[in-house]
């Protein structure tokens, strides 16, 4: 009988041990895979404000939804511009700007990136097919109008499928000191075009 009651704690002690040893390893794994799901939508949103940041340049806003923007993508061009010194000037600091050529705006951003298509530079990754939220407007500053844009990926979207109570806490945990629960480049209110993990 001794013996049997020796083998029952045993194996109780060997239970608490492993739910101790997961409730420590549980939150770890999320952040861990929190991290590695936040490098590829930070990338992601990268991608997003450079496409915007052009379409700007060319366009003097920003497109207020993504199949405006990704039809400038695929169809603006952007020029080569081969820089020389002017010949006549003799203290060679003036240049002189030649447009060699013109290269499509989506080559020039995306041509070097594997597996890139228009689809997934809309969908938030891991989301189930989400679409990234994207508004463009203008603000008053200073009695000036000044182009903003925002594009958002919320934690639920591209936290899917993770732990559903870490997801809710780090929900409220941001919502609790007023930032957005999530993350997002550009801004509706300020003229600003930075992530705000920067």
């Amino acid at each position: 009988m001794k013996k049997i009651v020796q083998i029952v704690l045993a194996l109780v002690i060997i239970g608490l041990a492993y739910l101790v040893f997961e409730s420590i390893m549980e939150p770890v794994r999320f952040n861990q895979e929190k991290a590695n799901r936040e490098k590829v939508v930070i990338q992601r949103l990268k991608d997003i404000r450079s496409s915007q940041l052009i379409y700007k340049q060319l366009k003097g806003s920003y497109a207020a939804d993504f199949d405006t923007l990704i039809t400038f993508l695929k169809i603006a061009e952007i020029p080569v511009v081969k820089i020389i010194p002017d010949p006549t000037d003799t203290t060679y600091t003036r240049t002189i700007n030649d447009t060699v050529g013109f290269i499509n705006v989506a080559d020039s951003l995306f041509g070097k990136k594997t597996g890139f298509t228009f689809t997934n530079f809309k969908t938030i990754p891991f989301s189930g097919g989400i679409v990234f939220e994207m508004q463009a407007d203008t603000i008053d500053r200073g009695g000036v109008d000044v182009n903003v844009f925002e594009a958002k990926a919320p934690f639920k979207s591209f936290l899917k499928g993770m732990d559903e109570q870490s997801i809710a806490n780090l929900i409220s945990k941001f919502e609790d000191i007023e930032k957005y629960p999530g993350l997002k480049v550009g801004s509706m209110v300020e003229p600003s075009t930075d992530g705000n993990w920067e």
